[in-house]
């Protein structure tokens, strides 16, 4: 799998991409996704936000070129363009068979996307791994991986308040709409579950083309924790802000997770999320923000989405998976309200389905990837470019 090198290109000051193969200079072959990693240029702190044109070495050495699928809406001119508004950080993995083509060129058709949000404390990496097999596997396709607003790179943004699921998805629909893109595929996990569905239910209608959203161990209403003896998010935010924001090592917040009772699992899941700020990493800090995941999570407990997937507009098809060892408990009421939903959807034009992962608790993703892969296929398969 090829990493991507961020460099600088011409006068403009933008950004283009190398590919750099780990195990030798060759680029990927045409069977191989590819992977853009969008990140901060250290010249001029911009971050390479939707400049994807290609870096291209010697191409008689190499034999082979890589197409793009997306383009810098400002051409190069070596005139001073002001820089486009920084939304969020994000990785783009495309499949091989991706079509690169100019904004304006209409004879090519869109290249379909799929649009994947993490949960509370993630980041667009979590998806990473799963996101590439995708790629592999419908290689017409591409899938955006978003670091939502308080986390992960996107954590260095400021964002206006309120911090909620509301805002959250506003920002995906604004990244979304910067980089062209016109995803038929939101897949959202825990929390970003219920940010795909308030995407879609403020985007404008009637909507472009048929939209498929997956909300994964998720209900459109109230938030049901785990019972004893198992993580709770709250606790867990809670805990984590009594923490200092720089710390000397991760094994030192690794064990203070554990004596405080949170499962090995999540301690090891949780660290991931502390970066190197000394030299030799000789210290850490949080790549999220506290204060604004609190205010996430508060929202993501009291937003209330059940009237908008009890009267979806036509073209809109939800598919509410969950997972059988789940933390957060569904309730009898809800399983029934969304069967309900089920039935009148299907009078009115648009889709409601209800899904079972086995053998999987809260991260889906990871418990049971190869049954997550088999039921998410389906709308790759009705949808394949």
């Amino acid at each position: 799998m090829p990493t991507v090198a961020c460099s600088t290109a011409s006068s403009s000051g933008g950004c283009g991409f190398r590919f750099q193969s780990k195990t030798s200079s060759v680029l990927p072959s045409v069977n191989s996704p590819n992977f853009i990693r969008t990140m901060t240029n250290p010249q001029s702190d911009r971050f390479c936000m939707h400049r994807l044109s290609l870096v291209h070495g010697d191409s008689k050495a190499r034999g082979t070129t890589i197409r793009m699928a997306l383009v810098d809406e400002r051409q190069s001119t070596g005139q001073n363009v002001a820089d486009p508004p920084r939304i969020l950080a994000y990785d783009l993995v495309q499949g091989a068979l991706v079509k690169w083509r100019w904004k304006e060129d209409k004879s090519v058709p869109d290249t379909p996307t799929a649009v994947l949000l993490h949960g509370i404390l993630g980041s667009g990496k979590n998806w990473g791994t799963f996101a590439r097999r995708l790629a592999h596997e419908f290689p017409t396709w591409q899938f955006l991986l978003v670091d939502l607003r308080c986390h992960g790179d996107s954590a260095s943004l400021e964002k206006r308040g309120p911090h909620s699921v509301a805002s959250t998805a506003s920002d995906v629909l604004k990244l979304v709409g910067q980089l062209r893109l016109t995803p038929r595929v939101l897949v959202g996990h825990s929390f970003g579950g219920k940010v795909a569905l308030s995407m879609v239910e403020q985007a404008a209608k009637p909507l472009p083309r048929p939209v498929r959203a997956w909300v994964l161990d998720a209900t459109p209403g109230k938030v049901r924790a785990g019972g004893d003896g198992e993580d709770h998010p709250r606790e867990l935010i809670s805990f984590l802000r009594t923490l200092p924001k720089v710390v000397s090592s991760k094994r030192e917040v690794l064990n203070a997770l554990i004596k405080e009772g949170f499962s090995n699992d999540v301690a090891q899941w949780v660290v991931t999320n502390l970066r190197p700020t000394g030299p030799l990493c000789s210290s850490f800090s949080w790549t999220f923000d506290l204060d604004g995941i609190s205010q996430l999570y508060q929202s993501y407990e009291d937003t209330n989405l059940w009237n908008f997937v009890e009267n979806l507009p036509r073209g809109v098809h939800v598919n509410f998976l969950k997972a059988e060892r789940s933390l957060h408990r569904w309730a009898l009421k809800d399983l029934q309200r969304i069967h309900a939903a089920e039935e009148l959807a299907s009078e009115e034009g648009g889709g409601v389905e209800m899904h079972v992962l086995e053998d999987a608790g809260h991260w889906v993703h990871t418990d049971n990837p190869d049954g997550l892969f088999r039921i998410l296929s389906s709308s790759f398969q009705v949808l394949r470019a």
